[in-house]
């Protein structure tokens, strides 16, 4: 049989060591418990120690090796690679040195270029490979001592790594076990939501281990490693940081076991290069559409807020709390339900409609002419906050507008089309539309004309305890202005006159008692288009809510922004 300290000896030769004051990381008990507690101790190093997981990173197209001592014959062996970013390559080798290796016969060790030259005599025994992104294993039930070397290589990017080896596999278990059944199923599926059920592990129930699950929601695939959805999540938050400039990234830190580092070409005994630390140093990639919620020990979840018609992948894990290691279940994906189609509403030509929208409500119209056209003309007043409107001709977006007050557009028309209209809601509240589609070239416009400012001036300077003057914009064409007023309270405020404040809502409405005159204004000169009025008949220190109505052709009125004015208390 071998001899355990010749194979430590071996391992340090080959780590670039001329000491035998580090001991080795074997499973002495009072030796693993110290290394556990100190995970950091081996997050560089090329020795793995036995039965605890390890993380490392790997640079593209540069192999990284791992080595471990056996120190009997025919002692059970376990290896557990886990590719996180991308597929690996990797390979088990036993290697093969001269028993006299240790250099014990003379009871001096052999000198160091002497055992470097005996370890590279032959590459070894090749165990196992494997080429993928699974998390596979190694198993065996009796191996013989030795020193064993775990090669890993990517070629397609820099990725990340979990390996986990132990000599004590059926006392360790460290990953949490599947059940029989390990399939994720999908029991309740909506519009929004996805419940998702699956069997417990008997890890936490059978054999005592804290145990709790995770679940990964994602649009692109299913994960086969708890790593591989936390390198899509966040790099940075779940794996090891990429190695800075400056650092040694070699494959065993000696400045955790208290060597320092020679300055003659150590580094470039390491093979490290520019090229290699500058890929570490690339933007980081875009984090995609994914979450992960951890639950508790619950086997039963409901995710919520997910998009309809939409469809997810979703991965569960089982996390040893204590050891943070995990198993994945079979993940399943399902589509969520399409939204409940809603009723298309029908313009008939030349015909005004009434729509009304819900707070962020959508709706859809369509329009389709009875004969050939060469353009359509749509009109929209919007009668409270501005609504969102989009046009399509035969699935042809057209426009896509905010429109508020009243808007007039002009479509190219096309033989046979048809047009579909989306108006979406504000999200301040309801909305009310009068929506009017024509292919008439000489159909009047059903809405009266605008001017830009809507707004109602009052002079402060003519205000008098019984009248009140005020003045408004017109335009080209002649249009009837029907002026209305209403007393209010004094604390009468901006979002009760808002709530009010109804552009659809015409004279119709008002109390006939409330109305002050009606007449007919235009000016061809826009900057000459103003028009004022003096309200008599108030009393005074009160205050009052005017209004102005422009009434168009077809009898459709828009009300200009409402005005509150107060009448003098002492004259």
């Amino acid at each position: 049989m071998r001899q355990c300290k010749g194979w430590s000896l071996v391992l340090l030769m080959m780590l670039g060591l001329g000491s035998l004051a580090q001991k080795l990381p074997t499973r002495d008990e009072g030796l693993f418990q110290m290394q556990i507690r100190d995970k950091s101790m081996f997050h560089d190093s090329s020795v793995i120690p036995d039965g605890a997981e390890i993380s490392g990173y790997l640079f593209r197209d540069t192999p990284k090796r791992y080595y471990f001592v056996v120190e009997e014959d025919n002692t059970p062996l376990s290896v557990t690679v886990t590719p996180c970013d991308a597929p690996l390559e990797w390979k088990l080798t036993l290697q093969e040195l001269p028993e006299d290796s240790s250099g014990e016969g003379s009871g001096q060790p052999e000198p160091l270029d002497q055992q470097k030259q005996q370890v590279t005599v032959d590459e070894g025994t090749d165990l196992f490979t494997y080429k993928g992104n699974d998390v596979e294993s190694y198993m065996a039930t009796s191996t013989p001592s030795g020193l064993y070397q775990l090669e890993l290589l990517s070629t397609e990017k820099d990725s990340n790594f979990k390996v986990y080896t132990t000599t004590t596999p059926e006392s360790d278990q460290p990953y949490p076990e599947l059940p029989y059944d390990p399939r994720v199923d999908v029991t309740a599926l909506g519009r929004t939501t996805v419940t998702l059920a699956w069997k417990p592990t008997p890890t936490g129930f059978l054999m005592g281990q804290p145990v709790q699950y995770c679940v990964v929601i994602n649009k692109e695939h299913n994960f086969k490693s708890m790593c591989a959805a936390e390198a899509k999540i966040s790099a940075d938050d779940a794996f090891m940081l990429a190695p800075k400039p400056i650092r040694d990234f070699s494959p065993f830190d000696f400045v955790h076991f208290g060597f320092v580092p020679s300055d003659n070409g150590f580094g470039k005994d390491r093979g490290l290069s520019s090229n290699r630390i500058s890929r570490a140093y690339l933007a980081k990639p875009k984090v995609s559409d994914i979450q992960k919620v951890c639950i508790g020990n619950k086997n039963i979840y409901t995710v919520s807020n997910l998009k309809p018609d939409t469809q997810y992948y979703f991965d569960v894990f089982a996390v040893n709390s204590a050891t943070n290691t995990s198993t994945a279940y079979v993940g399943t994906f399902a589509r969520t339900k399409e939204e409940a189609r809603q009723k298309t509403m029908e313009l008939k030509d030349g015909k005004v409609s009434d729509v009304f929208i819900k707070r962020k409500g959508t709706k859809f119209l369509r329009f389709a002419p009875v004969s050939s056209h060469q353009k359509v003309t749509l009109s929209v007043h919007s009668c409270l906050d501005s609504v969102q409107v989009q046009v399509r001709r035969d699935g042809k977006l057209l426009l896509s507008q905010n429109v508020e007050g009243v808007r007039q557009f002009q479509l190219r028309g096309k033989p046979k089309a048809k047009y579909q209209i989306r108006l979406r809601g504000s999200r301040k509240g309801a909305s009310t539309l009068k929506v009017l589609a024509t292919t008439r070239p000489s159909s009047k416009q059903p809405f009266p004309s605008l001017p830009e400012d809507t707004r109602i001036k009052a002079f402060d300077k003519l205000r008098t305890c019984s009248s009140v003057t005020v003045a408004w914009l017109g335009t080209q064409d002649r249009n009837k202005y029907c002026i209305y007023r209403k007393e209010v309270a004094d604390n009468y405020g901006e979002e009760q006159r808002r709530r009010e404040q109804n552009q659809c809502a015409g004279p119709e409405t008002r109390r006939k008692s409330e109305k002050v005159l009606c007449k007919y204004f235009h000016s061809p000169n826009l900057q000459k288009a103003v028009t004022t009025e003096t309200i008599t008949g108030l009393e005074p220190g009160k205050t009052y809510l005017l209004d102005v109505y422009v009434v168009g052709h077809m009898g459709h009125s828009v009300r200009y922004q409402s005005k509150l004015v107060k009448t003098r208390k002492y004259c």
